[in-house]
C-alpha cells in the first residue's frame, strides 16, 4: 500500500502530467491540423479521423517530453510551497522521495510499449494516407521479392487488410524454374498466406527418352510462404521504417536471411524499445540535482533551465536515431549506447543517495 506521501506525491505528479501531455497533444495535432487544412478531404469524418491518428502519432514525440516536465513542474511546485522541505525534515529520504514518480513513469514508458505490439504504430502511415489518397488504406502494386530461395509477384498488395491479388511465386533450384503458382488472390492469415484459385505449372525433369510435358495443377486454395507479413513486403518494397514490434522482429529476421542491411529496421525496434527510457532515467537525473529550497535560488530560470537541458538532450538523441535510420551511424552506438549511459548515471546517483 502507498503511504500518505506517496500517494500525495503521485497524484501531483499524475495532474500535472495530464495537462501537460494534453497541452502538447493538441498543440501538436492542431498547428498540424491548419497548417495542412487544404489539402485535406472535404469529408467531415475523414478529417475527424485524420486529427484522431494525428494525436496518436503526436505520442512518440510528446509522451517523453511530457513525463519529464511533470516531474519538473511537480517538484519546483512542492518547493515553492516549502512541502519538499518538510519532508525531507520529516525524516523522509531523497529516494523514497523519487521511487513513487520513477515507477509511475516507468509504467507509462512500459504502457507506450505496449501500444507499439498493436497497430499503434501505424497511426503516421493512417494520417499520411488520408493526406494523399482521401483514405486510410493504401496499396502497393508490382511486388517482386525473393523469399527462402522462392521470387515472390504480387499484383496489388494492402498490408493493412492482408490481402494481395493477383499472386505468382517462382519456385527455383539450382537456377532452374521448377514450378509457377499463381492465384487470383490471396489472403494472409495465422501467420501463413491462403491463396485462393490456385493454378499449379510444374516442369517435369528432362529425360531424353520420354517426351517433356508441363503439369498443370488447379487447386481450391493453398497456404504457402509462412511468416512472411504483408508488412515485411511493403517495407522492403518501400523502404519504409514504421513498423510495430513484431513485424519490426519478423523484418529483421526475414532481411537477415536475404542478406539485406537491417540498420533502418534496427533503428525503428530500438527507437520504441529502448528510447523511451530516456523519460524515466532524465527524471531521476534532474530530481538530485533540484534544490532543496527557493530561497537562494530564482526558481523561474532554474525552471527553464531545466526544460532547456530536457529538450536539447531529447533533440540529441532524436538527431542520433535520425542518423542511424539513414545508415550515417550504428543503431547501437547512437540509441542504445546513450540511453544505457543515462541510465547507469541515474543508478549512480540513487545509491550515492541511499
Amino acid at each position: 500500500m502507498f503511504k500518505i506521501y506517496q500517494r500525495y506525491i503521485v497524484l501531483l505528479y499524475l495532474k500535472n502530467f495530464f495537462i501537460i501531455f494534453c497541452a502538447l497533444e493538441f498543440f501538436y495535432a492542431g498547428v498540424d491540423f491548419i497548417t495542412n487544412l487544404n489539402k485535406l478531404p472535404d469529408s467531415a469524418n475523414l478529417q475527424f479521423l485524420y486529427l484522431f491518428f494525428n494525436l496518436m502519432s503526436a505520442v512518440n514525440y510528446t509522451l517523453p517530453l511530457s513525463i519529464v516536465f511533470a516531474m519538473i513542474i511537480s517538484k519546483f511546485s512542492m518547493i515553492r510551497s516549502n512541502e519538499l522541505l518538510c519532508m525531507y525534515a520529516a525524516g523522509i529520504t531523497k529516494n523514497a522521495l523519487i521511487l513513487p514518480i520513477f515507477f509511475m513513469t516507468l509504467a507509462l514508458t512500459f504502457g507506450y510499449i505496449a501500444l507499439n505490439f498493436t497497430s499503434f504504430s501505424y497511426a503516421y502511415e493512417y494520417k499520411s494516407n488520408l493526406l494523399k489518397y482521401n483514405q486510410i488504406l493504401s496499396t502497393s502494386s508490382d511486388l517482386f521479392l525473393k523469399y527462402e530461395g522462392k521470387y515472390v509477384y504480387f499484383g496489388e498488395l494492402n498490408p493493412l487488410k492482408q490481402e494481395a491479388v493477383k499472386v505468382k511465386i517462382f519456385d527455383v533450384k539450382d537456377n532452374e524454374l521448377q514450378e509457377i503458382i499463381s492465384a487470383e488472390n490471396g489472403v494472409f492469415t495465422n501467420n501463413t498466406w491462403v491463396l485462393r484459385n490456385v493454378e499449379i505449372v510444374r516442369k517435369p525433369k528432362i529425360n531424353e527418352n520420354l517426351s517433356v510435358k508441363l503439369e498443370n495443377v488447379k487447386l481450391p486454395y493453398m497456404s504457402v510462404l509462412e511468416k512472411f507479413r504483408p508488412k515485411i513486403i511493403e517495407n522492403a518494397h518501400l523502404g519504409q521504417s514504421s513498423l510495430s514490434i513484431p513485424d519490426a522482429i519478423d523484418a529483421i529476421k526475414f532481411f537477415g536471411m536475404q542478406g539485406i542491411n537491417i540498420d533502418s529496421v534496427k533503428t525503428n525496434l530500438y527507437l520504441i524499445l529502448f528510447f523511451p527510457f530516456f523519460a524515466p532515467f532524465m527524471v531521476v537525473i534532474f530530481y538530485y540535482y533540484l534544490p532543496l529550497s527557493g530561497r537562494f535560488f530564482n526558481l523561474a530560470l532554474m525552471n527553464f533551465i531545466f526544460v532547456f537541458i530536457a529538450l536539447s538532450l531529447w533533440g540529441v538523441l532524436f538527431v542520433l536515431g535520425k542518423f542511424a535510420s539513414r545508415g550515417a551511424m550504428n543503431p547501437e552506438i547512437s540509441i542504445i549506447l546513450p540511453i544505457f549511459a543515462l541510465g547507469i548515471f541515474a543508478s549512480v546517483l540513487y545509491r550515492k543517495n541511499r
